[in-house]
C-alpha cells in the first residue's frame, strides 16, 4: 500500500534533513509523526520515526554532555542553496572552489592540502550559491562531520580528476564510505521509504581536467566498480567559458527557479530573486517571503511564462523561472 505522504509532511522531512542540531531534529520528528497519514501503508515509517525519536533524544543528551574542543563545523546557509564539495585526494575540489568563488583555498599538486572545510559564494547570473570545500576522503580517512554536511546539503559535487588513473578507485572509495554510513550519493534527494535511516543525496560528478584523452576510459572504469547514473560534467577550469558552463550546471542540478516580487502599486524588484524548487507554487513563494504572508495569502498576480501578464491566480498556481509575482493578502 503506498504511503501517499502529504506535502506538509514532505516539507517537514526536508526541514529534518537540513536540521543542524539534535534538538532541532527532535522537534521536527515530533511534527512529522503528527503529519504522517495513519494507515497500513505508513506503519513501518511510523515505527521508524518513533525509533528515530528515541535515538535523537539520546543525541540531545550526548550533545549537552560532550566535551568541548572536538571538530564541529557549522556554516549558516547563504544564497540560494548549499553545495558540498567532496572527493578523494587531488580530485580538484579546492580548484573548483577557488575558480568559482572568491575564496582562497590552498591548491597544490600534492594530496591532503585541504585540512578543514572552507566556504565560498558562487555567483550565477543574479543569484549566489554557497559552496563548501571539505577534506579529502580515503579508505582510512573520513571526518565524522562530513556525514551531516552531505545529508543536509542541497547538492553534492563529487570531484574526479580526469587525468589520474587513481581517480576511479579513489572516487569509488568516497561513494562507499558514505554508503557505509547510510548516505547514498544518488540522482535525487530523499529518504528511503523502506528504511528511514538511509538517505539519498543528489550528486553531480564533476570531472576536472575533463579534456584529457583518457578521461572516458577512467569514467567507464568507475562505473564498472560503482554502477551509477550521476549526471556528469567534464570541465577544463583553465577556460572561462567552461567555468561558466559549470556554474550553470550546478544551478540547473539544484532544480530551482528564480522569482521576482513587487508590492501592489510599487515597482518590481529585479535585484534579489527568491528561489524555490521547480514545480513550486505561489504559496511556496509566499512562505519564503514571510510565514505570516503564506497564511494570509488570498491571490497573486503573475507576469511571466506561467501566466498571462498580470493574470490573477490562486495559491496553488505553479510558477516558472523568472516570473514576476505580486502577492495579495
Amino acid at each position: 500500500m503506498p504511503a501517499n505522504l502529504p506535502p506538509q509532511y514532505q516539507k517537514a522531512e526536508e526541514e529534518y534533513r537540513k536540521a543542524q542540531t539534535a534538538a532541532e531534529r527532535f522537534e521536527i520528528l515530533e511534527r512529522m509523526l503528527v503529519l504522517i497519514p495513519k494507515h497500513k501503508g505508513t506503519e513501518k515509517l511510523q515505527a521508524d520515526l518513533k525509533t528515530k525519536l528515541k535515538e535523537t533524544k539520546g543525541d540531545i543528551q550526548t550533545e549537552k554532555t560532550a566535551p568541548k574542543g572536538g571538530k564541529v563545523y557549522r556554516f549558516p546557509r547563504q544564497g540560494a542553496a548549499q553545495v558540498i564539495l567532496i572527493g578523494g585526494p587531488n580530485g580538484g575540489k579546492s580548484r573548483i572552489l577557488k575558480d568559482l568563488t572568491k575564496a582562497e583555498p590552498e591548491v597544490a599538486d600534492y594530496p591532503f592540502t585541504t585540512r578543514e572545510p572552507m566556504p565560498g559564494m558562487m555567483a550565477f547570473e543574479d543569484v549566489t550559491v554557497q559552496l563548501i570545500d571539505t577534506p579529502p576522503i580515503t579508505d582510512s580517512l573520513f571526518e565524522p562531520y562530513l556525514v551531516n554536511f552531505v545529508r543536509s546539503a542541497d547538492l553534492v559535487i563529487l570531484a574526479f580528476d580526469g587525468t589520474s588513473d587513481d581517480a576511479p578507485e579513489a572516487t569509488a572509495t568516497v561513494i562507499d564510505q558514505f554508503r557505509q554510513r547510510a548516505t547514498i550519493l544518488s540522482t535525487a534527494t530523499g529518504f528511503d521509504e523502506d528504511d528511514f535511516s538511509k538517505l539519498c543525496v543528489k550528486t553531480l560528478l564533476v570531472v576536472t581536467r575533463g579534456s584529457d584523452s583518457g578521461v572516458q576510459d577512467r569514467l567507464d572504469f568507475l562505473r564498472e566498480m560503482v554502477p551509477t547514473l550521476f549526471a556528469t560534467v567534464k570541465v577544463d577550469l583553465d577556460k572561462t567559458d567552461e567555468r561558466d558552463q559549470l556554474r550553470k550546471a550546478i544551478f540547473d542540478a539544484l532544480g530551482l527557479i528564480r522569482l521576482y516580487t513587487k508590492a501592489p502599486g510599487k515597482p518590481a524588484d529585479y535585484t534579489s530573486p527568491y528561489t524555490i524548487p521547480v514545480g513550486g507554487t505561489v504559496e511556496d513563494l509566499a512562505g519564503k517571503v514571510h510565514r505570516d504572508l503564506a497564511e494570509k495569502l488570498k491571490f497573486a498576480k503573475v507576469w511571466g511564462t506561467s501566466a498571462a501578464d498580470g493574470q490573477s491566480v490562486g495559491r496553488d498556481h505553479v510558477l516558472a523561472d523568472k516570473d514576476l509575482v505580486e502577492l495579495h493578502s
